[in-house]
């Protein structure tokens, strides 16, 4: 922790907040409320001496009355003296159009309760004015915004941008003194955040004084880091001032882990999807409202329509149970979310959509089923529970697979002492840099030196190279000319010897306000065969991860991947074969690196409790105390004591799933050899680890090589016959990751669709051309040519940027390079089986993943139950199986 972030400390009384406030708000403030929250005792001050100021705590607990009430007070003090001004004060930035809706509503009642206490006593004051400005509002709201400005204004990270381009508007934002940023974890994780913390440094560019900065968030973690994303840094490179309030610790939790049976192996699926229902409708009955969160939209929706059809008891709740995800229409979500306000919904099944802070009043219980992938998302959720200050918040989670339930069972330990993963912050995004180079040309004529250590204030571009900058300038003046040809013309003028740049072209603002933004346009892509005949749509995401040869299912007949051409997909039959990768794969959330690695020790530490001889009771016990009920606690044991038995009958003597890397060379009933990584790490990880790896021995081998990647590891499957040299692992190091990684995706899909959507960021593709939008099958069309052309260009800025956001933003590469730094010196080994016919407990659903499409649950689980008998074959066998080596990288 740098000094000037610190730590707020003092706690105000409640008399002391009273004497820090306006008399009116005062005299409101005393009359509704009898006492002070935690984020309010330790917030009021800092705020109230225009301190920038950071507040996480859990919702419910009054962070945005702590935001706004100094704001109010100080607006009322510029009422009363006479001073209140046509401008804008305070600007409200929420990534939600609904939660900027809900703080309009929210703010009205205290501001004319407020005025009605003034008017008691013949108090004639100024109206304090709020009103929100999205791509939403009105053309003439908006004009008479301009007329007479809101001294509360709130808007969304794009209307923001949008806003410092209005000629007239912008005026009115130059006496901004306070910027409140709601839910800033969910914006410092993408571009869109970092889009922001560009227009808050343009902002303050534009303001005679720096507004005082506010950021809220439930949960997020390092606050150091966050903290100084919000304020950004001085000239000379020192972080701005920022006070951090940390009441995170406040509410008390109730969480608890649940499987539906003790045995998920042997049990059939339908019993066990039957428990499931029972078990999901008992919590239900026993709650007033209960929300459900599943991890995908088809989830969401399979799972409420089993509830509102289970048989007799389906009477009970038919219209009682709503879905909420991001694919219905906004007229559906908002009828979900009224009727959750007014307490007629039972229950809600959700995707990820309500995660975020929109009030949709009172819930008394969250259930998750499956893992939430992360403690800040867990902790994110249940928090929807318990909205009054000192409700306990309460979660449960099902869990229906043996990973899931040790994943949640350590994630509820993780989440009781309040460690949530690490928030990572995307760095020197070139595209979104030339968007604002755009909309800054479009101000004035900018000294580019000046420019650039404007942009440099803004904490994702502290260490961005003038070398980056000066090519998105040389890009953005039109310095390939190569680039003309295909309709990419300069938007900016810039002189490399005075080092001066401006707008260029009549429809350069045009053009700016009807293509900003960062999130990319996303449409289904059409699937054909070869002979031109139509098969159906898949989604542009998971387009994204096929390569030539892989197959997926559609319309219940497994299809192999051809080429790709714009918005659609040519593909062939393959029959019987089985799908490489499953069709849900694009929807799946990925493990975090923290939780992972969290994951992975409690491994290694059950199996050293087992070699130590601990018995069944005691072990049990020792994982109820993660807050797991008894039946999961039995499946969870059982699982870990397999593996465990499993690795010492075949010759490996200290079992450790942490320091160790296991490698399976596993033949399968189909003549494939699978080499199966167990790198516990997240799939963001695994997926730069495997892609490297398949690389590297596609090369070796020369032929395609098969990649199932999953959080818990990776398979790379090639033909029985091919004979492995594994010293392939040593030529993936720490050093030449990126540059393999950049080889492997570089003629691949996902490429291709990155590198539209980053030149789209950048305005070297339009989707929106004078009023008329361009299809986005046009788009990738284009793309597709100026990815060819731009390849050749050295350090070309918009080719830099989409490898980038491939192997940071999509993978995680830091992380992979971490791992193989630990390989390197040797605190982690490479540890290869002996080659056998049986995959191991914890490969059984690696294994799986690929052909989850074409099998039913039933007989997934029958193969499991195989499996689990080959398993306890090789165990009662007793013997060594030589062929087991260690791999140093050393």
């Amino acid at each position: 922790m740098t000094e000037s972030i610190r730590y707020a400390r003092a706690e105000l009384s409640f008399n002391e907040a009273l004497d820090l406030l306006n008399p009116y708000v005062s005299k409101w403030f005393r009359q509704k409320f009898k006492s002070l929250t935690p984020p309010q005792k330790l917030a009021l001050k800092p705020i109230s001496e225009g301190k920038n100021t950071l507040i996480s705590s859990p919702t419910g607990t009054g962070k945005t009355l702590s935001a706004f009430l100094m704001i109010i007070s100080k607006l009322f003090d510029l009422a009363a003296s006479d001073k209140l001004e046509d401008q804008v004060y305070c600007l409200y930035i929420s990534p939600l159009k609904a939660l900027g809706n809900d703080i309009h509503r929210n703010l009205s009642e205290p501001l004319s309760e407020i005025y009605n206490l003034a008017s008691i006593r013949n108090s004639e004051l100024p109206m304090i004015r709020h009103l929100v400005r999205t791509g939403d509002t009105p053309s003439s709201v908006r004009q008479s915004m301009l007329r007479r400005p809101p001294h509360i204004l709130i808007t969304t990270p794009e209307s923001l941008a949008i806003m410092l381009n209005a000629p007239k508007f912008r005026l009115k934002l130059s006496g901004i003194r306070w910027v409140i940023v709601d839910e800033i974890h969910s914006l410092c994780e993408s571009k869109r955040g970092t889009h922001l913390s560009l227009s808050l440094e343009r902002l303050t560019y534009l303001t005679d004084k720096e507004p005082v900065r506010i950021g809220l968030s439930a949960t997020i973690h390092p606050l150091e880091e966050v903290a100084k994303f919000l304020v950004g840094y001085h000239e000379d490179g020192r972080p701005r001032s920022c006070v951090i309030v940390d009441a995170s610790y406040v509410k008390k939790k109730d969480l608890l882990v649940l499987s539906p049976v003790e045995d998920l192996i042997h049990t059939p699926a339908q019993k066990v999807s039957n428990e499931m229902y029972r078990m999901l409708l008992d919590l239900i009955r026993s709650h007033r409202t209960t929300l459900i969160f599943t991890n995908t939209r088809s989830g969401t929706e399979r799972v409420s329509f089993h509830l509102r059809h289970l048989g007799e008891e389906a009477t009970l709740l038919e219209n009682d149970i709503g879905a909420h995800h991001s694919s219905l229409s906004r007229d559906v979500r908002l009828d979900v979310e009224r009727k959750l306000k007014e307490g007629k919904l039972k229950a809600v099944v959700s995707s990820t959509s309500l995660e975020l802070g929109i009030d949709i009043g009172y819930i008394d219980l969250v259930v998750q089923l499956g893992s939430p992938k992360s403690v800040t998302r867990c902790l994110q959720r249940v928090g929807r529970s318990g909205h009054k200050l000192h409700d306990t918040v309460k979660g449960r989670f099902i869990c229906m697979d043996r990973d899931d339930l040790v994943e949640v069972a350590v994630m509820a330990r993780e989440a009781y002492r309040n460690r949530l993963d690490r928030t990572r912050i995307p760095r020197n995004c070139l595209d979104v840099l030339a968007q604002h180079i755009v909309g800054m040309a479009i101000e004035r004529k900018w000294d580019a030196v000046e420019a650039y250590k404007l942009v440099r204030r803004a904490y994702p571009y502290r260490e961005l190279s003038w070398e980056d900058f000066e090519e998105v300038l040389k890009y953005l003046s039109g310095g390939y000319q190569t680039l003309e040809k295909f309709k990419v013309y300069g938007k900016i003028w810039y002189d490399p010897e005075e080092k001066v740049f401006g707008r260029r072209g009549k429809y350069a603002r045009v053009i700016y306000s009807l293509n900003i933004g960062t999130i990319p346009d996303h449409v289904a892509v059409k699937v054909y065969g070869e002979d031109g005949s139509y098969i159906g749509k898949i989604e542009e995401e998971f387009l994204e991860r096929l390569v030539p040869g892989d197959r997926f299912v559609l319309g219940g007949k497994v299809y192999e991947f051809v080429r790709a051409r714009g918005m659609k997909a040519y593909v062939k039959p393959a029959f019987d074969m089985k799908p490489t990768v499953p069709s849900w794969f694009s929807e799946m959330l990925p493990l975090s690196f923290d939780l992972a690695i969290q994951i992975s020790k409690f491994r290694e530490d059950y199996f050293k409790k087992l070699e130590a001889g601990m018995d069944e009771e005691e072990l049990e016990r020792y994982v109820e105390n993660f807050r797991v009920e008894s039946k999961a606690a039995k499946a969870i044991h059982r699982y870990l004591k397999l593996q465990y038995q499993f690795l010492r009958s075949i010759g490996v003597k200290t079992p450790r799933p942490y320091t160790k890397i296991y490698i399976e060379n596993y033949l399968d009933e189909y003549g494939r050899r699978n080499i199966i990584f167990h790198t516990l790490f997240g799939r963001r990880v695994n997926d730069a680890l495997s892609r490297a790896y398949a690389y590297v021995l596609g090369r070796k081998i020369n032929r395609n090589v098969g990649v199932t990647v999953t959080d818990n590891g990776f398979s790379l499957i090639v033909s029985a016959n091919v004979k492995i040299e594994w010293g392939f692992l040593r030529e993936v190091t720490s050093k030449n990751i990126r540059e393999i990684l950049e080889q492997a995706v570089g003629k691949t899909e996902l490429m291709a669709r990155r590198f539209r959507h980053c030149a789209a960021r950048a305005f070297m593709i339009l989707r929106n051309y004078k009023g008329h939008e361009i299809k986005v099958s046009r788009q990738q069309i284009s793309a597709a040519k100026l990815l060819e052309i731009c390849r050749e260009i050295p350090n070309f800025p918009i080719v830099k940027e989409t490898f980038r956001e491939i192997t940071e933003d999509l993978m995680d590469v830091e992380n992979a390079v971490k791992i193989l730094k630990m390989l390197e010196s040797g605190r982690m080994v490479f540890h290869l089986l002996p080659e056998l016919t049986v995959p191991s407990p914890f490969a059984h659903n690696i294994v799986l993943q690929g052909l989850s499409d074409v099998i039913l649950m039933e007989d997934k689980r029958s193969m499991l139950e195989r499996f689990h008998k080959q398993v306890l074959s090789i165990i009662s066998e007793e013997r060594v199986v030589r062929g087991q080596q260690a791999i140093s990288l050393l």
